[in-house]
């Protein structure tokens, strides 16, 4: 039997949150929180929109999840995102000690990989998710704003 909610099914709603972003004119990265297969926070990219460098799709999710949950802590929780956190994001996560985090696609410049941001020990991480997807929009993205300059 197939399983209906799993790691590609909760990505292609973060890459859907991704494309918002994108139709706003931010980076498009988005993001969802999952718990026991409930969808309990989406977000995407914020940061031209407030003038906040904070503002990104990981931070506001998990503003939102803490606030539907009440309570700080993100155990038995899974982030989906489209891009691998940055080392901000993943500090964050760090804090939230949520227990799973999924992305898609490597920030092999600024991805809390390769700068060697530490989670929280219980915390696991897996990417490649949907890479090529999530990958493509980004690429198209900053083409994009290229031409525009």
């Amino acid at each position: 039997m197939e399983q209906i909610f799993d790691d590609t099914y909760f990505m292609k709603k973060a890459l859907q949150e991704a494309e918002m972003a994108f139709d706003k004119g931010e980076v498009p990265v988005g993001a969802v929180i999952v718990i026991d297969n409930r969808i309990i926070a989406r977000a995407h990219n914020l940061t031209e929109m407030l003038n906040d460098v904070t503002a990104h799709a990981e931070m506001q999710a998990i503003t939102a999840a803490s606030n539907f949950l009440g309570g700080k802590y993100l155990q038995n929780c899974t982030l989906y995102v489209t891009l691998e956190p940055c080392q901000m994001c993943a500090g964050a996560l760090y804090w939230s000690q949520i227990s799973n985090i999924v992305f898609a696609a490597a920030d092999d410049q600024r991805g809390c990989g390769v700068m060697g941001t530490k989670l929280h020990p219980k915390t696991k991480i897996k990417g490649g998710v949907l890479e090529k997807e999530a990958s493509d929009l980004i690429k198209k993205f900053f083409i994009e704003k290229r031409n525009l300059n």
